[in-house]
């Protein structure tokens, strides 16, 4: 994961951590880090961290990102190829852990674009100990999950083969 990849990631989970059903803008992030840590970062610095544009952070901004996002300053630079990292939080309640592997998960799949964002809805659910319990209980009805798929994604109507067109 790139640092910009981990910066964009931070915001998602504290998003989520605080309540929102999205990521925390930029300008947010901003404010937020002004208020609770008395020191500030410039957006315009953020976004090029965010972009690529500027590959490595000063060690007070490092330093300052890792106390706000309370991670450690370690965290915040690029992995190496290959290299995997799990974010250690200080969450203790259920609902946290499983959005944080969630959200850790949407990253993962990046790729399936609709596995992400499935991944990223149930961690913003308020309950995403119960979305997950009642996926459980469709999976143990047989036939359930199917039927609920097809009706919940229908297809789309057949093309009538008379030929007519409907009029407004």
């Amino acid at each position: 994961m790139t640092l910009g990849e981990k910066i964009r990631y931070l915001r998602e989970v504290e998003g989520s951590l605080r309540g929102l059903d999205r990521p925390l803008t930029q300008q947010e992030l901003m404010k937020a880090i002004k208020r609770e840590t008395k020191h500030a970062i410039s957006q315009s610095y953020l976004s090029q961290i965010e972009s690529g544009k500027r590959r490595h952070m000063t060690q007070s901004s490092r330093t300052l990102l890792a106390k706000f996002f309370k991670v450690h300053p370690g965290f915040l630079v690029d992995d190496p190829k290959g290299y995997h990292t799990e974010l250690v939080s200080d969450l203790r309640t259920t609902e946290g852990k499983l959005d944080v592997w969630l959200l850790q998960g949407s990253e993962r799949f990046a790729a399936d674009a609709q596995v992400s964002e499935v991944l990223i809805k149930v961690a913003r659910d308020k309950d995403t100990r119960g979305r997950l319990l009642l996926l459980g209980e469709i999976l143990n009805t047989p036939g359930l999950a199917d039927r609920l798929f097809e009706a919940l994604r229908p297809q789309p109507p057949q093309s009538s083969s008379t030929g007519r067109r409907r009029t407004l």
